[in-house]
């Protein structure tokens, strides 16, 4: 279900301009990691799918998206699971977790939100990165974001950066700072560059 709708996604986004995606050689070739993406709208997380394939990501998705027995199912064909972001429970950090030790890939977006504006990051995917023992690959998307973008054939271009580990530190909280601060860091480099291609 998954490379079937993920194909067909390709095939009707693209009809609206082809992505042109960089760096995707820093994608590991195996083992579990997280993929963090900036998020501006709904089209970032269909077009970070199309072009990490033939890995699938499983996408951190909120709660609501699951009440609907038709979005359930759509929703985990996809394999996307439910976060409740506003009481966050202990299967926020178990299901991701699972999924990386099982050696499958963990899409996130750090910011939690769709905004173009610059908002602190959240937590979770250092959090899930760190107790997993995985790196973070940091990905920052430019392109459309809605139907109105896409009509305007505005290009979709997608960059992946270096992975990021958790670096030695005195303590993990410290180590975990680091490494949130080397992400923001990269989003902001990744899409100035993005920006200037």
């Amino acid at each position: 279900m998954y490379n079937f709708a993920a194909n067909v996604l390709k095939m009707i986004l693209s009809l609206f301009g082809r992505i042109k995606v960089y760096q995707k050689e820093n994608l590991p070739d195996s083992g579990g990691y997280v993929i963090a993406c900036t998020h501006t709208g709904w089209v970032d997380i269909l077009w970070l799918g199309i072009a990490t394939l033939p890995t699938k990501i499983h996408y951190m998705a909120k709660k609501e998206l699951f009440q609907s027995r038709f979005l359930k199912w759509l929703m985990e064909s996809l394999h996307a699971f439910p976060v409740d972001r506003e009481n966050p429970g202990p299967s926020t950090i178990k299901i991701p977790r699972r999924l990386l030790k099982e050696g499958k890939v963990v899409g996130i977006f750090p910011s939690g939100t769709r905004t173009s504006e610059e908002v602190p990051l959240k937590r979770g995917a250092v959090t899930i990165a760190a107790n997993s023992k995985v790196p973070i690959i940091p990905a920052a998307y430019v392109g459309p974001n809605n139907f109105s973008d896409l009509f305007k054939r505005v290009k979709p271009k997608l960059i992946y950066g270096e992975p990021i580990h958790l670096p030695d530190a005195e303590s993990k909280k410290e180590a975990m700072e680091l490494m949130m601060t080397r992400i923001n860091e990269e989003f902001i480099n990744l899409q100035e560059r993005l920006n200037k291609m």
